[in-house]
């Protein structure tokens, strides 16, 4: 009777697996406060973890890359031989029917450590706009079929449509992070992108915790710039911003738990403190309960395993 009534559903369909990009070879590298998630090499170390990925059915998975080196302005980012363009090009012939998604912050790649290009202590936001059209251009080249801007920088949606309608990428879709905070659940993510700010925090460009009027408003721009998709980073905290976007517009909506959210987790889990599994699938249900179509998350491999399980009972 629970299972014929049930409101919501979550299923492996729903999910996208993040994933941590690096040079070398053989490197299966795991992030310690992110128990269970890896920095991987773009050889069959990648290979086997997106093959997992797969037969699990999880339908996309989300690149982050860690460049060999870094500069001001991010430059591998862009680069047609960057470690994420290496990844989308093994991982476009091995895998045709997986939906590629990539990061296009620029964090991972600066020197200093912030999500665009400098003028002093400052992000010029301008400037920065073209490091992303670039940016999305290399990545859509070297096969991604989604390019997700979550620098938080104005008028990034509209330059990297632009950018990619020039190249002749129109059929190349955009996920915006249109509502992204500047949030405390991000620490564990720095370890694994090594991209901790050099100076200050990204209080410039992100939002206030406070405010979800403002996140509407930003929702609103991104989709008139022709985005394809919406983002609300992070997503524990912020069901209500969810829940508030999904009643405005008809575009997909996607959730970001985020690292933080998945290391408090994985550690009452580990102290046996929790039920794990009950957990996770009761928050990423909520998640879907609140609107979200679909949700990146590190627990996509296990949860994805567990649904399965229950699906055959």
């Amino acid at each position: 009777m629970r299972r014929l009534v049930r409101e919501h559903q979550l299923a492996p369909d729903d999910l996208i697996q993040p994933l941590f990009v690096v040079h070398g070879t053989g490197v299966e590298r795991e992030i310690s406060s992110m128990p269970g998630v890896f920095q991987l090499s773009v050889d069959e170390v990648l290979d086997r973890e997106v093959a997992r990925v797969q037969a699990l059915g999880i339908p996309a998975v989300l690149l982050f890359g860690i460049p060999a080196s870094k500069d001001e302005i991010g430059s591998e980012n862009f680069s047609e031989d960057g470690i994420v363009q290496r990844a989308l090009r093994r991982l476009r012939a091995e895998f045709p029917d997986l939906l590629l998604l990539t990061d296009l912050c620029c964090c991972e790649y600066t020197s200093h450590g912030h999500c665009g290009v400098l003028q002093g202590e400052v992000v010029d936001n301008d400037a920065t706009l073209d490091i992303l059209g670039r940016a999305a251009v290399s990545h859509v080249a070297a096969g991604a079929d989604v390019v997700a801007p979550s620098g938080m920088m104005d008028g990034m949606v509209a330059a990297i449509r632009s950018a990619l309608d020039g190249a002749g990428h129109s059929d190349r879709a955009i996920l915006s992070y249109a509502i992204k905070y500047a949030s405390a659940f991000y620490g564990p993510f720095r370890e694994a992108a090594e991209s901790a700010p050099a100076f200050g925090d990204r209080r410039q460009y992100q939002m206030d915790p406070a405010n979800l009027r403002e996140g509407l408003l930003e929702a609103s721009l991104d989709e008139d710039e022709g985005a394809d998709l919406l983002m609300v980073k992070p997503a524990m905290a912020y069901l209500d911003v969810i829940r508030a976007v999904r009643e405005r517009t008809h575009l997909p909506l996607v959730a970001y738990n985020v690292s933080g959210e998945y290391a408090m987790v994985k550690a009452a889990g580990r102290q046996g403190w929790l039920d794990e599994r009950r957990v996770v699938l009761e928050i990423l249900t909520g998640m879907r309960r609140a609107g979200a179509d679909a949700i990146i998350t590190y627990h996509a491999k296990e949860a994805a395993a567990w649904l399965s399980e229950d699906g055959r009972r």
